[in-house]
């Protein structure tokens, strides 16, 4: 006997409600099928390293640690557009955006600046979406082969730009190595 039933997309499917045989209605081919896995599993080769000692190969399309990046002279490229929190699924990222003072045009690129720059790591969900939408490739997911954030309060998982901002040395650096190539 068919049964015509529409599904949550407005599509109709034709289920069939086939009286079942002894063998299917006792499982034991399905039974036997789950022990021949296990038993296949059992006896190849285990894929555990001992982590601290030895770190597994990360993956080309790794995404690590977010960081906010300075441009050549040292300068946050963040501008506080707000486009990185808009994509973000998760709705990790949280910022504050204030106008700069001429006094800071040595910190800041552009007229507005990210006062507050925060990522809540234990919502964030490593997509990527946040470098993909920022315009002035301000933030990035690095390759750091941090594995694992351990800690013991929530508040310590807040990252704000105390520990999201390029440090000043790594971006001369890199200006450094750029002019000698």
């Amino acid at each position: 006997m068919a049964v015509e039933q529409i599904s949550l997309s407005g599509r109709k499917k034709v289920v069939s409600n086939k009286e079942m045989t002894f063998i299917e209605k006792i499982y034991l081919l399905t039974i036997l099928k789950g022990l021949w896995i296990t038993l296949k599993h059992l006896f190849r080769r285990k894929v555990t390293i001992k982590y601290p000692e030895e770190i597994r190969e990360m993956s080309p399309v790794y995404r690590g640690q977010h960081m906010l990046m300075r441009d050549d002279e040292g300068r946050e490229r963040c501008t506080a557009c707000g486009l990185c929190a808009l994509s973000c699924p998760a709705e990790a990222i949280t910022m504050k955006a204030e106008e700069r003072k001429p006094e800071e045009k040595h910190l800041y690129r552009e007229e507005k600046y990210a006062s507050i720059y925060e990522i809540n790591m234990l919502r964030c969900i490593f997509c990527g979406l946040c470098e993909e939408a920022c315009p002035k490739e301000a933030i990035f997911l690095t390759k750091s082969k941090k594995i694992a954030n351990a800690d013991y309060s929530r508040e310590d998982f807040i990252f704000g730009k105390d520990k999201l901002v390029m440090p000043l040395e790594m971006a001369i650096n890199n200006t450094k190595s750029n002019t000698a190539n």
